[in-house]
């Protein structure tokens, strides 16, 4: 048996989809354990190419269970979408929707978006799906969980006296329209006709698969520093993205989990608000943009660019407990002359070698690099590690020996054949 995390060791988009889709060939269960529609990953196979939101990675391998568990919320009308995109392209995983996993309901999106809107130039800069919101309810235990869908009166019940309250605030607060109890019943009669079969008891499954000695694969969404405790806050997701979450997340023990990934990009990335230590702007920062095509999945936002912070990277090993790490997009770096790492921060003249907690300071530090010649030469679709020049080589030995931990993959591409293992002699 073998129970392996991955993480994103960022601010997410890392690839973690793809590096999930590589492993899921050889998994038996996949799992999803936290956020909602507010993340997106991409999985390209013989199939085709797949943009998902809450999916697990695995739906596109045979024989796979995909759990979506307890710890994520779903916005059903976007899994209905998502499940008739599977079904049409005959992708094979079977899929299982925890019934204690809360969901998305129509008023917590617009609550979300009239919040950021009435916030205006102190907008957090949510994706404005209602994740904030439902997780909100979730912890006033005033939640709706997917499996109320089993009984529509009682969900009906449960609703009216939620939309009550919910439609005083965006009246008398956020001066919008309210919405009509009519248009969530009709929903909620749609949502389970359409979901009903998905629903199970996921953490059964998993204890069964676990009696069984199968490959269980746990999927994170988004990435560490966004974690709800450990992430740059406020500038946060409503959830625990950190390798913890898998716990609570799906229902397991500490003891459980064998192996933690975290996956990186050779450079770092973040959508929306909040501080970033080795920000850049200008040429560089529109060179990666468009040669990575950093913008978001979810949202289509451009994603801010930024060199490898190997203080954030390291703190992001300590708070998710990482074994290895992941190297993706390392071929958008080839055309440049000289590539940078940071190995530290200064902060009022002194040195920092850990991450800030307060934002204050982070938004203020100088992030100190240790520069690297560029390699000029195309890594893009090399499928080996032996076939990487030797400055490429350097420059992840330079990671690995900063960072603390060994590269287990590195990516040159979108291609499964770019996914390259790396095994140390």
């Amino acid at each position: 048996m073998m129970i392996v995390t991955i993480v994103g060791g960022q601010w997410g988009d890392e690839g973690k989809g793809k590096i999930i889709d590589h492993i899921a060939e050889k998994a038996d269960v996949i799992a999803r354990y936290s956020g909602g529609n507010n993340a997106g990953h991409t999985i390209e196979n013989k199939l085709g190419k797949f943009a998902l939101h809450l999916v697990p990675g695995g739906v596109g391998w045979e024989g796979t269970k995909n759990l979506i568990g307890s710890g994520t919320v779903i916005d059903p009308d976007v899994l209905i979408q998502e499940l008739e995109l599977i079904n049409e392209n005959n992708l094979p995983g079977k899929i299982f929707i925890s019934e204690k996993a809360h969901m998305i309901m129509p008023y917590h999106i617009k609550l979300d978006q009239a919040e950021e809107a009435y916030r205006g130039s102190e907008a957090v800069g949510t994706t404005g799906r209602g994740i904030g919101p439902a997780y909100s309810d979730k912890i006033s235990r005033n939640g709706i969980r997917i499996g109320d869908l089993k009984d529509i009166e009682t969900l009906q019940s449960k609703i009216s006296k939620n939309l009550n309250i919910k439609n005083k605030i965006l009246k008398e607060i956020y001066n919008t329209d309210e919405i009509s109890e009519k248009y969530i019943f009709e929903k909620i009669k749609v949502w389970n006709q359409k979901l009903s079969k998905y629903i199970a008891n996921t953490e059964q499954i998993l204890y069964e698969n676990i009696e069984k000695n199968k490959f269980i694969l746990l999927e994170g969404a988004q990435g560490a520093l966004l974690d709800i405790d450990h992430g740059t806050y406020p500038y946060v997701t409503s959830s625990n993205s950190i390798s913890g979450g898998s716990l609570t997340g799906l229902g397991l023990g500490a003891k459980d989990i064998d192996n933690v990934m975290g996956v990186f990009k050779a450079f770092t990335t973040r959508v929306g608000e909040g501080p970033f230590p080795t920000e850049i702007f200008g040429n560089d920062a529109e060179t990666i943009r468009e040669i990575a095509g950093e913008f978001g999945t979810t949202t289509g936002r451009p994603r801010r660019i930024g060199w490898f912070d190997a203080v954030a990277a390291k703190y992001s090993v300590n708070i998710n407990g990482l074994d290895g790490m992941v190297i993706t997009k390392l071929d958008i770096l080839d055309k440049f002359e000289k590539i940078k790492i940071c190995t530290h921060y200064e902060y009022e003249g002194e040195v920092l070698s850990y991450f800030p907690t307060d934002e204050k300071i982070l938004n203020n530090i100088k992030p100190v690099y240790k520069e690297f010649e560029g390699w000029d030469e195309s890594t893009f679709d090399v499928s080996s590690y032996e076939a990487l020049n030797s400055k490429a080589k350097g420059f992840l030995k330079n990671l690995e020996d900063i960072v603390g931990i060994p590269i287990v993959y590195i990516s040159t591409g979108p291609s499964r054949e770019a996914t390259i293992p790396i095994k140390k002699s």
